[in-house]
C-alpha cells in the first residue's frame, strides 16, 4: 500500500472531522468524523458553503478572515488550536477546537484550507460547571 493510499484511509475513517474547502469556501472534502460532528452527510455537504457549520453570528469576522487568509497567505493561528462554536445540521452548536492547513499549488497560491476539527463540548461543559462552581464557593466564602 503506498502512502498516499495509507492518508485517504486515515482521513476517511477518523472519528475526528477533516474538511477541505477550496479558495471560495466550497465544501471539496467531508469525512466521516465531519459527518458524525455535524450532521451533514458526505453528499449533503460536498460544494455547499462553509455556512453551514459556522454559526451565523461569527460568519461576518469568519469570511473576512478567510478572504484576508486567501488574500495574504498569513494567518494568526499558529501550533495552538483555535477554539470555537460550530453549528450542526440540526442547529444545535457544539464546541470546537481545530486546526488549519493551507494547500498551494505549485506557484504558491493557496487553494483552500483544510481543518481537522474535534468536539470538545463534553469537556466545555465540565469546565463552565467547574468554574461556575468555584465562583459559588468563593461567593460563600466571602459572605
Amino acid at each position: 500500500m503506498d502512502s498516499n493510499e495509507t492518508a485517504a484511509r486515515i482521513v476517511a475513517g477518523t472519528q475526528d472531522a477533516v474538511i477541505y474547502a477550496d479558495r471560495d469556501g466550497a465544501i471539496q472534502l467531508w469525512n466521516v468524523g465531519a459527518e458524525r460532528i455535524f450532521g451533514w452527510s458526505a453528499e449533503e455537504a460536498a460544494g455547499e458553503s462553509l455556512d453551514i457549520i459556522v454559526p451565523e453570528k461569527h460568519r461576518k469576522p469568519h469570511w473576512r478572515g478567510w478572504y484576508r487568509v486567501m488574500d495574504t497567505g498569513l494567518t494568526r493561528y499558529g501550533a495552538d488550536p483555535l477554539a470555537v462554536p460550530g453549528l450542526r445540521k440540526d442547529g444545535s452548536i457544539v464546541s470546537l477546537e481545530f486546526s488549519i492547513t493551507m494547500l498551494k499549488d505549485a506557484e504558491g497560491r493557496i487553494e483552500g484550507i483544510a481543518a481537522i476539527l474535534r468536539d470538545v463540548s463534553k469537556r466545555w461543559n465540565r469546565e463552565r460547571a467547574l468554574k461556575k462552581r468555584v465562583e459559588e464557593l468563593e461567593a460563600a466564602q466571602q459572605a
